[in-house]
C-alpha cells in the first residue's frame, strides 16, 4: 500500500498523545496499532480505518467513505476515507470512531 508523506504526518501528529498506540510499516507503507490491533492507516490520497463490521454501516454513512476491496475480496470492518472528506470531518473524529472498535480488542 503505497502512502503520502503528508497524510502519514497529519496521521502521526492527530495519535502523538493517545494512549498504546504505534506505528508500524505495513502494507508497503504505514499503519497504526492501538493496544497491538490495527486501528488505521494512510494510503495516497486516503486514509484507511478499521471500525469493525458492527460499525461498518454508520461509517459508510460519512463523507468520503467506501469500503475496502482488495483484488475483488472485500475487506469487512475496514474503510477507505477520501483525504479531504476526512480532514474535513476532523481527522481525530475518525480515528476516535475506529478506537472505539479496535479499543474494545483485547490487547496483543
Amino acid at each position: 500500500m503505497p502512502h503520502d508523506p503528508h497524510l502519514a504526518d497529519l496521521m502521526r501528529d492527530a495519535l502523538k498523545r493517545r494512549k498504546g498506540v504505534s506505528e508500524k510499516k505495513m502494507f508497503g507503507g504505514y499503519c497504526w496499532m492501538l493496544n497491538g490491533n490495527m486501528l488505521c492507516g494512510v494510503e495516497v490520497g486516503r486514509f484507511m480505518f478499521r471500525v469493525g463490521k458492527d460499525l461498518e454501516a454508520d461509517a459508510l454513512k460519512r463523507p468520503g467513505a467506501e469500503v475496502i476491496d482488495f483484488n475483488g475480496r472485500r475487506m469487512g470492518g475496514m474503510i477507505w476515507v477520501e483525504a479531504d472528506a476526512c480532514l474535513e470531518t476532523g481527522l481525530k473524529d475518525w480515528i476516535a470512531f475506529a478506537a472505539k472498535f479496535a479499543g474494545s480488542l483485547p490487547p496483543k
